[in-house]
């Protein structure tokens, strides 16, 4: 017999690892226990394809035969920021600047984790923008798609336009309806 138990209150905790290539990932929890498994399409069903590790993390989740699993991400947070990381570009940024700057509608032209950048096309520009895998982190994301949509606030940094937060396009579209 298959059971499964779900857990009716909400289970927050920390992203201990997660691999878009591999589909899946791991979520440590505040009150302990085992690690729960977080696929790639209960992420998706929230609008996202990637999460950075250290992120945080609300849940629902249910026991089955072979472990814990998430079955709904309820909220995402990105990881702390160290004091001392991160690009020259925006360490030194406002971040009430940084706020009110538009969302931008955008689409992943391509980015490379390896490489730690990409780049993405905004709706009715012409320049690419900049986008940094320390901003990604800093939003909640560790890997992006091409063709991946996005909402962006861009700023004019040393070198042309560049992301300075990153947003899954339907987390977005969420927080602008709240």
């Amino acid at each position: 017999m298959n059971e499964t138990t779900d857990i009716s209150t909400p289970v927050s905790g920390l992203v201990k690892w997660f691999d878009p290539v591999k589909g899946f990932g791991f979520v440590v929890s505040d009150l302990g226990g085992p690690d729960i498994l977080l696929h790639v399409n209960v992420l998706r069903n929230f609008g996202q394809s990637s999460v950075a590790d250290g992120a945080r993390v609300e849940l629902q989740v249910q026991k089955t035969e072979r472990g814990v699993q998430a079955t709904q991400v309820i909220a995402l947070h990105p990881p702390q920021v160290t004091e001392g990381a991160g690009l020259s570009d925006i360490v030194a940024l406002d971040p009430i600047m940084v706020a009110s700057a538009p969302l931008e509608p955008a689409r992943v032209k391509w980015f490379d984790k390896g490489k730690g950048f990409g780049f993405a096309n905004v709706f009715g520009r012409r320049d690419d923008i900049f986008l940094h895998v320390e901003v990604l982190r800093r939003s909640g994301l560790s890997d992006l798609a091409p063709g991946e949509a996005l909402a962006l606030r861009v700023i004019q940094g040393k070198r042309g336009h560049m992301a300075a937060e990153v947003f899954a396009w339907e987390s977005a579209i969420d927080d602008a309806d709240k």
